[in-house]
């Protein structure tokens, strides 16, 4: 089967451009929108140069330009986007609905993988202020997909490894202490970890899977379904030592958030709902739903400890 030809929005972002490459390795034409207003970003710009090195196409496109995107979506088969959805970065999710505008007039689009890539904002209906912004964007952006009419594929990455396992799953930790942890709670509630590559490689095998049509892809590593408590002992495995661990409890968690501006308080909700309340694994996939390592089995995935590695 030929392979569809994919345009990345967002390309230089923190997922986008393991997105590019993950595009590029597995043979399809790929795409890069670039902002006309790029400015004096030299590192934006340098990435950029090295995808049309590696073969990529550079095609000029902005949200503020609806003509430029729905040029840009026509030269392509898939459109996927990785514009930021990170408070703490800077939070675009409804940006998204010029990018629906612009597929929906094009009409020959294949597939539109929005950006998403943590938890299934559809499972989080309970979600608490000020986090589920987060999820009622994107359940806006997907209405809006939905209602236009355009094949979609949504992606459940659940915990960014540099985000979580850096940190030992503390917020506002992103390298491991050889001392002391901070438990959230009793540290036993499982979450689920993949690798940024990881998640890109998935997304782009199942932009031409069938079995992947107007459904959610979730990525479940089995290796990786762990919790806070086992992650730290991986670490202590590695560094051969015991951390001295003391914990926090969900009353004094809580609390702690209030004084926090509101962004940190949008991804400490979001640490909450993981760590303490296990939202990553509290159902199961159901007919709208496939697992990514049960399609593709073949995958060696990056496993925790293998991750952590890096570290030592």
């Amino acid at each position: 089967m030929e392979k569809s030809k994919v345009l990345i929005v967002g390309g230089t972002g923190y997922l986008g451009k393991r997105l590019v490459k993950a595009s590029l390795a597995q043979g399809h034409e790929t795409y890069v929108l670039q902002r006309p207003d790029i400015g004096v970003d030299i590192e934006k710009v340098q990435m950029l140069l090295d995808f049309k090195a590696q073969g990529a196409h550079l095609v000029v496109g902005s949200f503020s330009d609806h003509q430029s995107l729905v040029n840009a979506v026509k030269l392509v088969d898939v459109v996927i986007c990785a514009i930021s959805g990170v408070h703490i970065r800077s939070h675009q999710i409804l940006l998204q609905l010029k990018l629906v505008n612009a597929i929906k007039e094009a009409g020959n689009v294949k597939r539109f993988l929005p950006s998403e890539f943590g938890t299934d904002p559809a499972t989080m209906a309970n979600g608490m202020e000020p986090g589920r912004i987060t999820f009622d964007d994107k359940m806006i952006v997907r209405r809006a997909i939905e209602e236009a009419g355009i094949p979609f594929t949504y992606v459940s990455a659940n915990c960014f490894a540099g985000y979580f396992l850096g940190g030992l799953c503390q917020p506002g930790h992103i390298i491991p202490s050889r001392d002391s942890v901070t438990l959230l709670g009793d540290g036993n509630q499982k979450a689920i970890y993949v690798d940024e590559d990881d998640i890109a490689m998935y997304t782009i095998k199942a932009i031409d899977d069938p079995r992947t049509l107007n459904k959610t892809l979730y990525i479940r590593p089995p290796k990786n379904i762990l919790s806070q408590r086992e992650v730290v002992e991986t670490w202590e495995k590695l560094i051969g030592k015991e951390l001295h661990k003391s914990s926090i409890s969900k009353e004094e968690f809580l609390a702690s958030m209030k004084g926090q501006d509101y962004a940190e308080q949008v991804g400490l909700t979001h640490y909450y709902h993981v760590c303490y309340e296990g939202c990553l694994t509290s159902f199961e996939i159901g007919d709208g739903g496939e697992e990514a390592c049960e399609l593709y089995p073949e995958v060696n995935y990056n496993t925790v400890e293998n991750y952590m590695k890096r570290y030592l």
